[in-house]
């Protein structure tokens, strides 16, 4: 019979990850977190994540919770860490041209509707992710709670190449953005 080294049943610090054979998706952005915490991206397709996790293949995924319940994954996980290291958002854009075209009283309108809006989703998002928790514990899975500061920290580190792209204070506004969140 062969042996297997066991990885940690759940990921609690940045140790924990050391050697951590994730799965992502075979894109270079999603190969960057495991790489920034010493972990082995795995690309692997996501039909393929199930069975992946099942045999072994991998010791691990990184997905939404919704994702995580839809495709069943929590039967073969039993434990879930909310490092936080990756933020998804909603964004609403609308051309110059198309804006200008607005009288100021229909922008203020236009821009008073989004915020609430947006206000409303991460309520909602927020809300639907504590119900999952909650949800997760009855079927088996642990769901824990982590310091996000270290792994926030460890992916900083990543962005340093594409600040130059964006710019800084776009870069800075997405911070705070993702600050507001936590």
């Amino acid at each position: 019979m062969m042996s297997r080294i066991i990885k940690p049943l759940h990921v609690l610090t940045l140790t924990d990850m050391k050697g951590l054979k994730i799965r992502v998706p075979n894109a270079a952005i999603f190969k960057l977190f495991p790489q920034a915490v010493n972990a082995n991206p795995t690309p692997i397709a996501f039909s393929e994540v199930y069975m992946a996790l099942q045999q072994g293949v991998v010791d691990a995924q990184e997905n939404p919770l919704p994702t995580i319940k839809a495709k069943k994954l929590y039967e073969v996980q039993k434990h879930i860490s909310l490092t936080g290291h990756m933020v998804g958002s909603n964004v609403t854009i609308i051309s110059q041209r198309r804006w200008k075209m607005l009288s100021p009283d229909d922008r203020f309108i236009f821009e008073e509707v989004l915020q609430e809006a947006a206000l409303n989703v991460s309520q909602e998002t927020r809300a639907h992710e504590q119900a999952l928790i909650a949800w997760f514990g009855p079927h088996g899975v642990k769901v824990h709670h982590v310091d996000k500061s270290p792994f926030r920290q460890a992916t900083l580190q990543l962005h340093k190449p594409f600040i130059a792209t964006i710019g800084q204070e776009n870069y800075d506004r997405l911070l705070q953005l993702n600050q507001a969140e936590e």
